[in-house]
């Protein structure tokens, strides 16, 4: 294990996977998980027994889990150390010692912005705001301002420092160049505002803004509407989203009524927007309100109009996704004689098919509608998988133990999982180095005279 194998674990989400290791942990292999991280430098291992220790109370072992990944000297493993010490609570100083920046001074904006939200977990708010303010001039901190600071008493402090921001991106938004730098302080003035009981300024404020058009992003609009709805203002939430910002905002409006239990205006308010103006977004809204609702007849025919669209997926995926655990109402949407996807989305309809089929056990027909032969997919993992969606676990595994590839192997090992073999399962996990000896090699271009390709640039 070293600085190199562990970024390249965090970065391409291998060793254990987050999921497999969230699989162990919710079937009960804390210890296992711990043990795995400790021998194998397994990153995503340590996170997750680290988490479910400090959960437990056990900071002591937590610690003794981190301790390898730190003396590797990789900063991750630092914060993270750190922030077990915080949650024992007994330990800040040497916490903040762990990953303080040798010059404060002179610490960059990433480093400056990790460590204040160390100092905001331990408490040190102030300094933790100081830490940040000479580098406000980097917009993205400026959100990490807002979050380190809720709850903590200091909402008139960061108000000071966010008002002139928020100035500037007025400003910005008349200039014939924009700056885009901070286009999201308003609605970050305004969230602070709410949260400091001031909501009736945050309205009027923003609200300002609004109507003269002095904003910078949609994001803007959308903050603006939302804090309406969650105060109750729907009169003039109404009013915003009869004006040029109904794409925007007329969703908010309908999901404000539906959350008072005034479901049927909900819809009356979209159909008559489809009626008006026939656009995706209006329908994707309402058949997933109908679907939430139990009407899934009436969601597909909402939606169906936009099947022959460029893009219906936007239309048909948020029916799909609710209903993958579903089967039976799933094969229903996708068998459904209006549902009949266009411009090259026929292959999702048939992935969606062969789940819906094997999620009812009918495997061998799922198999049949995923089209094994297709080039870009192993057929042996592809099977496995419909056939672990039928609850043919076995079946499953020994499909992938007769293909052995790294894939397969990865695959294996939470089927494993599921079957109570947990030990198995890491051993048949491949390992960091394993996986990656098995990455593409850049292609060798062969060099002609001076060291330039032979290969054509294209």
């Amino acid at each position: 294990m070293d600085m190199d194998d562990l970024a390249w674990q965090a970065s391409n989400y291998r060793g254990l996977s987050p999921r497999t290791v969230r699989l162990l942990l919710e079937h009960g292999h804390l210890n296992l998980v711990a043990q795995v991280a400790v021998d194998r430098g397994e990153w995503f291992c340590a996170e997750g027994a680290v988490e479910g220790l400090c959960q437990a109370g056990d900071f002591g072992r937590a610690l003794s889990v981190m301790e390898p990944f730190v003396v590797t000297g990789w900063r991750a493993a630092s914060y993270a150390k750190a922030g077990i010490l915080l949650r024992a609570g007994r330990r800040t100083e040497e916490a903040l010692d762990l990953v303080r920046p040798d010059d404060s001074g002179r610490a960059s904006t990433t480093e400056s912005r990790d460590f204040a939200e160390v100092l905001g977990k331990a408490g040190r708010i102030d300094e933790a705001i100081e830490l940040l303010v000479p580098h406000l001039d980097k917009s993205w901190l400026l959100s990490v301002l807002v979050d380190i600071t809720d709850g903590q008493g200091r909402d008139e402090r960061v108000l000071e420092l966010i008002a002139p921001l928020a100035d500037r991106a007025r400003r910005a938004s008349g200039e014939e160049h924009r700056d885009y730098a901070f286009s999201d302080a308003q609605e970050l003035q305004a969230r602070v505002l709410e949260r400091a009981g001031r909501a009736e300024e945050a309205i009027r404020i923003l609200g300002q803004d609004i109507a003269g058009r002095r904003f910078l992003a949609q994001n803007t609009l959308i903050a603006y509407a939302e804090l309406l709805a969650r105060h109750g203002r729907l009169r003039e939430l109404r009013e915003l989203g009869d004006g040029q910002d109904a794409h925007t905002v007329l969703d908010i409006y309908a999901g404000a009524l539906r959350r008072h239990g005034r479901v049927e205006e909900a819809e009356a308010v979209m159909r008559d927007a489809i009626a008006a103006d026939d656009w995706v977004g209006y329908r994707a809204w309402l058949s997933s309100m109908l679907l939430a609702e139990g009407r899934l007849d009436d969601a597909i025919v909402v939606a169906e109009p936009g099947f022959g669209w460029y893009d219906c997926s936007n239309l048909l995926a948020p029916l799909v996704h609710p209903l993958l655990d579903r089967p039976e109402e799933l094969l229903y949407l996708v068998e459904h004689p209006r549902v009949v996807p266009h411009h090259g989305h026929e292959e999702f309809q048939h992935w969606w098919r062969a789940w819906a089929l094997a999620g009812l056990g009918r495997v061998d027909e799922a198999i049949t509608v995923a089209g094994l032969d297709r080039p870009w997919t192993d057929p042996r993992i592809v099977k496995a998988d419909l056939l672990r969606r039928a609850g043919n676990l076995d079946d499953a595994a020994d499909e992938l133990r007769a293909l052995g590839t790294i894939k397969a192997r990865e695959e294996l090992c939470e089927i494993l999982v599921l079957q109570g073999r947990a030990d198995e399962a890491i051993a048949v996990h491949p390992t960091v180095a394993e996986q990656r000896a098995a990455e593409p090699r850049p292609k060798s271009v062969p060099l002609g005279v001076n060291g330039y390709s032979l290969e054509p640039p294209f």
